[in-house]
């Protein structure tokens, strides 16, 4: 049986993701794995108030409270979920880097107990998108200032395309994700140029409209097979002249999910993470999945 993964650190904003993950491994039919890594710091707190041992075994079972109060969240969000528990020792990144191995996708809250939004999570999330195995989904919410809310439940699924490997893989991916939640898809693929008209003695030298024809027909190509692969998909293709990060956020504001490429074809091989997809991940009022290239393609 396939698994879905979600990492657990007591924030509210991990218990909302739990729930997201519940569901989304209910619609899959696949297990909820809620996975908690804890490092158990060497220097830097007082040996008088406790001993290594002690703050090992206190961090260690405030750990697999959290786990449970996780699993009670993902019980009552999707009960025929089987779910299972991992507590382990060690950083965050390499423990979710293992499970990513084994998984469908890993799933993480916005703002972790340290609230630096966009920076800790963010972190984390930035690393298992450059080499982990599976896609990785930050749950966001609709309030901008509060990113850690409840995410919506409603709304098209919206995919960022343009044409590389890696927006193929997170179109595969937002197929799939808009079939099992019954929703309609948007697939968004923009375009900019510079207006030449506008300088004195440079008259413009490239047609709009011949670019926007193009853009659509490379749109309508990309999408094609994926068309036939899930006829029940209502697809909506947008292009848009104008910048990814703005459209797509817009677009994000009536979505329940966003999916994006780890990297664009603007990306230098070797780069963690493409500046639309780090954009997405701190500001968008939705969860964000974000696709690397499939494995073997690296």
């Amino acid at each position: 049986m396939s698994t879905v993964v979600a990492a657990v650190d007591g924030s509210p904003a991990a218990v909302n993701a739990v729930r997201w993950a519940a569901t989304d491994a209910e619609h899959r039919g696949a297990t909820l794995r809620l996975v908690h890594a804890y490092l158990v710091p060497v220097h830097g707190y007082p040996d008088f108030a406790a001993t290594f041992p002690q703050l090992r075994e206190g961090m260690r079972d405030q750990g697999a409270r959290w786990l449970e109060e996780a699993r009670t969240a993902a019980e009552t969000a999707a009960p025929e979920v089987a779910v299972e528990t991992e507590l382990a020792e060690g950083e965050a990144v390499p423990v979710l880097l293992a499970e990513s191995d084994r998984a469908e996708l890993v799933v993480l809250g916005s703002r972790g107990l340290g609230g630096f939004t966009g920076m800790l999570v963010g972190s984390v999330a930035v690393a298992l998108a450059a080499h982990g195995h599976s896609p990785v989904v930050v749950v966001r919410g609709r309030d901008r200032l509060r990113p850690g809310g409840e995410p919506p439940s409603q709304g098209a699924v919206v995919a960022g395309v343009d044409g590389s490997e890696p927006s193929t893989a997170a179109l595969a991916f937002a197929f799939a994700e808009a079939e099992l939640r019954g929703a309609p898809l948007v697939v968004v693929r923009t375009w900019s140029g510079i207006v030449l008209d506008a300088v004195p003695r440079h008259p413009l030298t490239v047609d709009p409209e011949r670019i926007e024809a193009d853009e659509r027909a490379a749109l309508a190509e990309q999408v094609a097979p994926w068309r036939g692969a899930y006829p029940s998909v209502a697809v909506e293709p947008v292009v848009v002249r104008g910048r990814p990060v703005r459209t797509l956020l817009e677009h994000a504001d009536r979505a329940r999910l966003v999916v994006v490429g780890s990297r664009g074809r603007s990306g230098f091989r070797g780069m963690l993470l493409g500046s639309t997809s780090q954009a997405l991940i701190a500001h968008a009022p939705c969860p964000v999945a974000v696709v690397r290239r499939s494995a073997g393609q690296d």
